[in-house]
């Protein structure tokens, strides 16, 4: 979504708006992220990037 934003195209003028709108009033848009339950969860979001990945499907 942050690359989406970044572009600064009509479609991040949209999604800016749509989440100001489901805000409403509720701060900016990094006082959201920061109110998240994973703020400080130290979670791990890194991946193994070696090829091929066995994937179970």
């Amino acid at each position: 979504m942050a690359k989406r934003l970044a572009e600064g195209d009509c479609d991040a003028d949209r999604i800016r708006t749509r989440i100001n709108e489901a805000l409403d009033g509720k701060g900016s848009i990094v006082a959201a992220l920061l109110r998240s339950p994973l703020v400080g969860a130290d979670v791990d979001l890194t991946r193994d990037r070696e090829l091929p990945r066995d994937i179970d499907l």
